[in-house]
């Protein structure tokens, strides 16, 4: 707690960021992969691409389930409906209803969580909820009225 009059001190946790970053990377490398593969000359019968995405989904390790993960994949999925992460096509989508959908959960998550989790965990959930918010908030500005009701 701060002392009345005293700024609160206010701790920004990037980690989402960055593991979302190179997740990006990665899928970036993949698909870079493939078109090459595709050059050297495949056959007709390629793989469907369910095939390739299961491929590429097998390169990419797991990561072991924890609090923070699930924070991020909310996160995450929250970010890509604002559209800050472009879609497979390459494109942004802006889906409001989505986000805030997934900013909701995380709400819930933090209002049922209260007191059970680490210092570190609640710094995280505060500070991305922090940030989805303003990010809604801003996106929210650049959709016309009409279709964000």
């Amino acid at each position: 707690m701060t002392a009345p009059g005293e700024k609160p001190k206010i701790i920004v946790d990037d980690d989402w960021k960055t593991r979302a970053q190179e997740e990006k990377e990665q899928l970036q490398k993949a698909a870079e992969a493939e078109k090459k593969q595709e050059g050297a000359g495949e056959t007709e019968d390629s793989q469907p691409e369910t095939a390739e995405a299961e491929s590429q989904a097998e390169e990419m390790p797991i990561p072991a389930a924890s609090f923070s993960v699930l924070i991020t994949s909310l996160a995450t999925q929250a970010l890509a409906m604002l559209g800050q992460v472009p879609m497979e096509d390459g494109k942004p989508v802006l889906r409001l209803d989505h986000a805030k959908h997934f900013i909701d959960t995380l709400a819930i998550l933090e209002e049922k969580t209260k007191g059970n989790l680490e210092s570190s965990e609640m710094v995280m959930l505060n500070n991305v909820l922090h940030e989805l918010r303003m990010v809604y908030v801003e996106a929210s500005k650049h959709v016309p009225s009409t279709l964000a009701e």
